[in-house]
């Protein structure tokens, strides 16, 4: 819970609305990763992000680190959440906690039974939009000028590809408890390649669906990019990857509603959004093939984690004969691909 005391009395030092008034808050969601409640304090209305009391410390770091990229999208045409204000004095909260402005609009992760909510349920044709907005909203991030936005500092962009087997491989390394079929074929592969070109741009980290808000009513608008805790310096077009390699390339397949958490039906084939991609970005997308295995073999490790913690746990034992399968996918993609970057 939130000590809105003491919350009260921070704000009462910032140039924002409402000082003096009292604080208002509700629970809106959280877990193991950080905790979100919508404050209210008279015309100030915002949403408030905080690592739980037993977080590492390190999560601390984390949050200032969302913050920095979504107060440095502010006046870009990303739509993000509006940057409000940060706290790194733990007498206040107990943790480091930012602010943002609360963005009035829906997430893909609240349908229920995977149905979209109305006119994208039944319409088709407006449905299209929800996945060119998703598209879209990536390709804008790739053409954000992060050094003139003071991210220099915020990942390391040199050497980029050349780390990502290495320290993906050590991490799965101290977890490891299990054999994973196909993982010595995709890691062989990516060492022996590389991207087309690679430009450093800022990227998610992990973009899908399941990060991003939209408006209300049709058409379909993006009214923000969330959960910036993966968010860093590297190469955008990993962020494509990661929402395309399970992206169904014909859509009016049966395959397309029941790929993902998300029923695909009738929106754009995966070659229309990289395509789009393409065109809003100014990248090119010839080398996908490479950025989809890297994608795949990169979940795979990173779901490893959650299934060798799982415990008594359903929804991360669940992951088991996911990892494998997204695995098997990359060593196939692999041996298949006719990219030879």
């Amino acid at each position: 819970m939130i000590d809105t005391e003491r919350l009260a009395t921070w704000l009462d030092g910032l140039d924002l609305p409402g000082k003096g008034e009292p604080v208002e808050h509700a629970y809106l969601s959280g877990g193991t990763q950080n905790e979100i409640y919508e404050i209210r304090r008279g015309p100030l209305h915002c949403a408030l992000r905080i690592p739980p009391p037993t977080a590492p410390a390190d999560r601390d770091k984390g949050i200032h680190r969302e913050w920095r990229i979504i107060e440095a999208l502010e006046g870009t045409d990303v739509p993000h959440t509006p940057a409000v204000a940060v706290c790194t004095d733990p007498s206040v909260l107990g943790r480091t906690f930012y602010l943002m402005g609360f963005v009035d609009g829906w997430s893909p992760m609240n349908m229920k039974d995977k149905k979209w909510p109305e006119p994208f349920g039944s319409d088709l044709s407006a449905r299209r939009g929800l996945a060119e907005q998703l598209a879209d909203g990536i390709a804008l991030l790739s053409k954000v000028d992060w050094q003139a936005r003071g991210l220099s500092d915020l990942g390391r962009p040199d050497g980029f590809h050349e780390r990502q087997v290495d320290r993906w491989t050590r991490f799965l390394e101290r977890i490891k408890g299990r054999e994973i079929p196909g993982l010595d074929e995709a890691s062989a592969w990516l060492r022996a390649h590389k991207p087309l070109d690679y430009v450093p741009g800022l990227m998610h980290g992990d973009y899908q669906f399941a990060n991003v808000m939209f408006e209300h009513g049709a058409p379909a608008r993006l009214a923000a990019v969330v959960d910036w805790e993966m968010g860093t310096v590297g190469d955008p077009k990993l962020d494509l990857a990661w929402m395309i390699h399970t992206w169904p390339e014909d859509t009016s397949s049966p395959e397309a509603a029941t790929s993902g958490y998300v029923d695909l039906t009738g929106m754009p084939s995966r070659d229309e959004l990289l395509a789009r991609y393409a065109q809003t970005s100014g990248r090119q997308v010839d080398d996908i093939d490479y950025y989809c295995v890297l994608a795949k073999w990169k979940l795979a490790i990173v779901l490893e984690q959650g299934f060798q913690r799982a415990g008594d746990d359903p929804k991360l034992q669940a992951y088991g004969p996911i990892i494998l399968k997204v695995m098997r996918e990359a060593a196939d993609l692999a041996e298949t691909t006719r990219y030879r970057g």
